[in-house]
């Protein structure tokens, strides 16, 4: 089984002498006067190629950044900054039943954390660092000091943004219920070491090996065309229905929020809340 683990870009190499077509300024005789008064100084023949070249080296970056720009995309301002509040939806519609249930992380003896006052749904990719810097530093925050104290709930769902991805998070479903969550937390814990690894395969084989799933267990997992589908058809209602398109995102109470939350800004975005 091969995985696809992104995408390759080839930059084009751009000629100035190709870029530029034709001279930029005037060579055909018949343009030029006879008169020893209308030909050009040497002054002014230097003063026009100067121009040629200064114009030409800027038709010739011009075409770069185009080109550059329609390779990566354009580069704009977010329409959304980090952390600012944007569209609301209902509790109720976002944690409605999903293609694969919802593993809860909630305060021990609670029901999944029903009675919290603030519920907070999180759309990520496994290969997303920016997700697994989240993890590895505000999660932990977030457990200790809001779930364990009954005042928050936490689900991760999958929102995967490439095929390896989605193979990371049918390894985890495949740990079954109880060890997802520990299954998500190793693998962006360890997430360098296989999402950049030129061989990820072998080294997601390797590293659910240490949970105790076989070679076998990890093959047929990720056999499993039904599964692969169910986590298609959360990202897809996510996109769909709650308008996710990166991540990691956030519904904190169902106000919705991009990009990386630090610990300091968790506080502040829980703090209306838990004044209620």
């Amino acid at each position: 089984m091969t995985l696809r683990t992104g995408f390759s870009h080839t930059i084009p190499v751009f000629s100035p002498s190709k870029a530029i077509a034709r001279p930029l300024y005037p060579t055909d005789r018949s343009m030029l006067s006879s008169s020893k008064t209308s030909q050009p100084t040497a002054k002014s023949r230097r003063t026009l190629l100067i121009l040629g070249v200064v114009v030409g080296l800027a038709i010739v970056a011009g075409v770069v950044v185009a080109g550059l720009a329609g390779l990566f995309g354009s580069v704009s301002e977010p329409s959304q900054a980090r952390g600012t509040p944007g569209a609301s939806v209902s509790v109720n519609q976002l944690m409605a039943p999903e293609a694969l249930p919802d593993i809860m992380v909630a305060k021990t003896g609670t029901d999944d954390g029903k009675d919290a006052p603030v519920t907070i749904v999180e759309y990520a990719s496994m290969t997303c660092p920016h997700c697994a810097a989240f993890h590895a530093t505000t999660y932990p925050v977030l457990v200790s000091k809001y779930v364990g104290a009954g005042k928050a709930r936490f689900v991760l769902r999958e929102f995967p943004l490439d095929e390896l991805a989605t193979a990371a998070f049918m390894l985890a479903r495949c740990s079954g219920p109880d060890k997802r969550n520990a299954m998500v937390d190793l693998l962006f814990q360890q997430q360098r070491n296989w999402a950049y690894s030129s061989k990820p395969e072998e080294a997601l084989a390797n590293l659910v090996k240490q949970t105790g799933m076989s070679r076998e267990s990890f093959d047929a997992c990720l056999r499993d065309q039904s599964l692969r589908q169910k986590i298609d058809e959360v990202r897809d209602r996510a996109a769909q229905k709650f308008g996710v398109n990166a991540t990691p995102t956030f519904f904190i109470n169902g106000v919705k929020h991009n990009g990386e939350i630090t610990p300091e800004e968790l506080d502040k975005l829980l703090e209306p809340f838990l004044k209620q």
